[in-house]
């Protein structure tokens, strides 16, 4: 998991500054546990870690069945009325996930996101799970 979470914190919040519009920010685990969150419900980012992991499971589904693809998910995005969902691999098990309103442009929220996983990659790692235990 991350090593002391408190410090990630202001990270997360660099990039919800960095961008207008961001309303909630979650690192997540493969299996659809957080791992750290900025802004938003803690429940509803269980929620959304959850509902992560079921859609990049599918994202690496569909990629297997493109030509000349490697089959990883790097990055989903989901634009709905009012709103823009992003998701985007941030390192061995581990996601970053965005939601934000309209205001928010993609191409600035990808690159922002893009910067965070680099800086700071190696602490976005959840090591695998098996029957609930580290392993």
């Amino acid at each position: 998991m991350i090593q002391q979470r408190a410090n990630f914190d202001w990270m997360l919040k660099e990039l919800a500054d960095g961008v207008p519009g961001v309303h909630q920010i979650v690192v997540l685990s493969a299996d659809g546990l957080r791992i750290a969150r900025y802004g938003g419900d803690p429940d509803a980012a269980d929620r959304v870690a959850a509902a992560c992991a079921g859609l990049q499971s599918l994202a690496g589904a569909v990629a297997t069945e493109i030509p000349h693809s490697d089959g990883k998910m790097r990055m989903v995005i989901i634009e709905m009325d009012g709103a823009y969902f992003y998701m985007m691999a941030a390192g061995p098990n581990a996601y970053l996930a965005v939601l934000s309103d309209v205001t928010a442009e993609a191409g600035l929220m990808s690159n922002r996101m893009r910067d965070l996983v680099v800086r700071i990659g190696a602490h976005l790692t959840s090591p695998p799970r098996r029957n609930g235990q580290t392993v």
